[in-house]
């Protein structure tokens, strides 16, 4: 079914704004060069413009916290299916670059700068240069889709295919153009479709989910307090915390710290909601999460931005112990999505050494 868009004025008696046109798709993309955040606040411009070598150009290329990269494509009006072959065609040349491509393509964008360097000053890590280009999703930015277009990218997006539409239209309001945007698939199934082929790549292997969700518990989160209390959290960014959207009662989870190790595995009890929406049973009785967590006062703060709030899961805790004690050796899993679905032998391998540490990983009833 058409996304279609409409904005109202706010008022005793409500206007509707009637629809415009921006001048051009290079107009779009300015716009987008100097806000980023109107696509993704979690994404970083790399490339712009770049030669494929397949005849063709892509418009933008961008970088996530994770080092996958994502693939934009920019139209301003109806998008034909023949776009979505076009982009396909532009990923398989994405998926082929190495990081020295990569950082060539960058300083191009960039007039000289350093990839590694912005990379840090953007997200705060280290850009792991293993990690880099291990995934990639497809975005095609467009002001509608024909009906084709829609049932090949749902049906791409439903076999694991990260690609996604994120649709803009324009209004006017007096003298003044207003921009709204909206996502045809949730942006948390495509970037946990991009996620499960993490690691898999650098091998050509691949093999079904094995039913496991691996948990990224990082940041300076106090995982005591996750032990104690239940729950895994996120926040600091959508693209952080949206991933715990795949989370329903009863899936099990292997939690990890990054650059720590393994350090539980429990069952969902309740699905993904704001964290200050917890209570906790304390000795002086139920009180909110951001009163008793060492984290509060932070997660307080965010409380009231949708985009950067901090979001929970609760737990029952099947097996853990303290950050003092993670498991973590060569060959193991990591990823810094906070929550995904590995289809890598590796997770598989990983599940197999988890399960004879944390040895009370299928009890029945879990402790919190």
């Amino acid at each position: 079914m058409p996304i279609r868009h409409a904005i109202w004025t706010v008022g005793e008696t409500p206007q509707l704004l009637t629809s415009s046109r921006l001048p051009s798709e290079n107009f779009l993309e300015e716009m987008i060069l100097k806000r980023p955040d109107i696509l993704s606040g979690e994404w970083m411009i790399i490339g712009r413009q770049e030669h494929t070598g397949f005849g063709g150009r892509i418009d933008l290329l961008a970088i996530e916290p994770d080092a996958s990269l994502v693939l934009i494509e920019l139209k301003r009006d109806r998008t034909p299916r023949e776009v979505v072959a076009q982009a396909l065609d532009y990923a398989a040349w994405v998926d082929q670059l190495t990081p020295e491509r990569i950082a060539q393509i960058y300083q191009r964008y960039s007039k000289g700068r350093d990839l590694a360097q912005d990379f840090k000053a953007r997200f705060g890590g280290d850009l792991d240069e293993d990690s880099l280009n291990q995934s990639h999703q497809i975005i095609l930015v467009a002001a509608e889709l024909d009906d084709s277009t829609e049932r090949i990218i749902n049906y791409l997006n439903a076999r694991d295919v990260a690609i996604n539409v994120i649709f803009f239209r324009v209004f006017q309001n007096g003298g003044q153009q207003l921009l709204s945007r909206a996502w045809l698939i949730d942006p948390s199934e495509t970037q946990a479709n991009a996620a499960t082929v993490t690691g898999a790549r650098a091998s050509g292997e691949r093999e079904p989910w094995n039913g496991e969700f691996y948990v990224s518990y990082g940041g300076d989160r106090s995982w005591e307090d996750a032990s104690r209390y239940g729950f895994i959290s996120a926040g600091g960014g959508s693209w952080y915390s949206q991933t715990l959207k795949l989370l329903s009662p009863g899936d099990r989870v292997w939690v990890k710290i990054p650059k720590t190790g393994y350090v539980g595995v429990g069952r969902v009890r309740e699905p993904s909601q704001p964290i200050r929406d917890l209570v906790f049973d304390t000795p002086e009785g139920p009180r909110g999460a951001t009163e008793v967590l060492e984290d509060g006062e932070r997660f307080a703060q965010w409380a009231d931005d949708p985009e950067n709030a901090e979001y929970a899961v609760t737990v029952d805790w099947l097996d853990r112990v303290s950050a003092a004690r993670a498991f973590n050796e060569l060959g193991l899993f990591g990823n810094q999505n906070t929550v995904c679905q590995p289809t890598t032998p590796k997770w598989r391998h990983t599940v197999e050494r988890l399960k004879n540490v944390f040895t009370n990983w299928d009890a029945v009833v879990g402790s919190r």
